[in-house]
């Protein structure tokens, strides 16, 4: 099997379907422009404050854009929210309480939800170490079950959980916003007060309409995944109903000065407003590196999900790559071709928030910006290979390229004795053949 004629027919593919993410990326470019030349920003608003920086005016204004560009009553962008899943438990412990129920209308969460909710294991300050009840819907495939959901709505639940993308699954696809919408409409229709909560992680900029769009009550997500465009060092967004947002700002800081606090220290405030700006593009640099990936390894013989022909709602590329060796190449071929760190040997290890060991490759600009190329997995069968984002489409095809090159076709037996000379067959730089030995060797060491 000829690898570069399988790099050609995966080039193919994505220029095929180019034009349709290209009309996507445009009108959300509109959108993001349209929201900056409303609130007229400018460089005022850019610049840093300190303590408790009452009146952050530049803080305030990139609420109020958020806000129109998610089409909801307020928005909270903050710095302090140290990851995508703190914005979730934030909005999430702000506004249930004792008593309350959740119903997880998407099935099992991803690991780290899990330990939010405290199920199936309780975790001190989790929802279910609160007395927030919860129960679990599974999907039907790549569908919500919505009657299954109606059915199990009772005079207690409060909240229902939906996560768009499709996380460590092996069943599920990730849901499209308009079969979101389908699921709060006929949840709002037996009830108008049960929260909606979308997990948007993954998913924003992906279509032309968000969630929110649908009528989420109240949506959280990171800032080093797709708004932050690949330039935010840090942070999370929360947007919604105002008095959601509102309990979810009083949870974060402090009951009564909620959003009105929160230094944006350093050069924080330009990274988010220009990633922001950046956003629509840069994510659909990552979904054509997603389809490249799963046209490549689909040739190759391996189980992709999604397909390359089909229509994304989010930045993730699974391949089920069958063996915990083929998981581990995959990260070091991802790691190598990274501009940071690429003399780094990715390994397994345990996370805070896993149940698995995890291995994790992200040679990024900011650390754990899966907005940026990284690829990760759980080191269980039967070993999915979990790649998302891509500044740059070139950067994609190198780095999966050389993946494709490693681990080779799934139904061929190989002995990997000199990885450069897979990684870089046919080329010559001495280099970059020695950096490879050199990781065989670390993980033969590891071993």
């Amino acid at each position: 099997m000829c690898l570069e004629s399988i790099f050609e027919f995966a080039r193919k593919e994505v220029e095929k379907q180019k034009h349709y993410y290209d009309a996507i990326a445009l009108t959300n470019t509109e959108k993001v422009i349209s929201a900056f030349r409303k609130h007229q920003v400018s460089d005022f608003y850019m610049k840093p404050s300190t303590g408790y920086a009452y009146n952050d005016l530049g803080r305030e204004k990139l609420d109020a854009i958020y806000a129109d560009i998610f089409g909801t009553e307020s928005a909270l962008v903050r710095s302090q929210f140290v990851s995508g899943t703190h914005a979730l438990a934030v909005a999430m412990l702000g506004n249930l309480h004792p008593g309350d129920e959740v119903i997880g209308a998407t099935g099992t969460p991803y690991d780290t939800m899990q330990t939010i909710i405290g199920y199936p294991e309780r975790i001190p300050g989790s929802l279910t170490d609160t007395g927030v009840a919860y129960k679990e819907v599974p999907m039907t495939g790549n569908y919500v079950d919505i009657r299954a959901v109606c059915s199990a709505i009772t005079e207690k639940t409060r909240m229902v959980h939906i996560q768009r993308s499709c996380g460590y699954s092996d069943d599920r696809g990730t849901l499209d916003v308009a079969s979101i919408g389908r699921l709060i409409e006929e949840v709002h229709k037996i009830r108008k007060d049960i929260i909606c909560f979308v997990d948007n992680c993954y998913g924003e900029f992906t279509e032309a309409k968000e969630p929110t769009d649908y009528g989420a009550d109240l949506m959280a997500g990171s800032l080093i995944k797709n708004v932050g465009g690949g330039l935010a060092p840090t942070g999370g967004y929360i947007v919604g109903r105002e008095e959601l947002v509102y309990n979810a700002a009083c949870r974060l800081t402090v009951p009564g000065l909620a959003g009105e606090m929160g230094a944006t220290l350093g050069d924080t405030a330009r990274e988010f407003y220009q990633g922001l700006f950046m956003a629509p593009h840069v994510v659909m640099q990552a979904v054509l590196t997603a389809i490249y990936a799963a046209a490549v390894f689909r040739k190759l013989g391996y189980k992709v999900k999604p397909l390359h022909s089909e229509i994304r709602h989010d930045i993730i590329q699974s391949i089920t790559l069958k063996k915990a060796k083929n998981l581990e190449n995959f990260c070091v071929a991802v790691q190598l071709n990274s501009p940071v760190d690429a003399h780094v040997t990715p390994v397994p290890s345990y996370i805070p928030g896993y149940q698995d060991k995890i291995i994790m490759a992200a040679g990024t600009f900011v650390q754990g910006a899966s907005i940026e190329l990284s690829a990760d997995g759980p080191m269980r069968e039967p070993y999915n290979a979990f790649m998302q984002g891509g500044l740059t489409f070139e950067h994609g095809q190198l780095a999966i390229n050389a993946a494709a090159r490693l681990i080779g076709p799934a139904c061929e037996k190989r002995k990997v004795k000199a990885m450069g000379d897979i990684i870089m067959e046919g080329e010559k730089d001495k280099e970059l053949l020695q950096a490879c030995e050199n990781i065989i060797k670390s993980q033969k060491l590891y071993e």
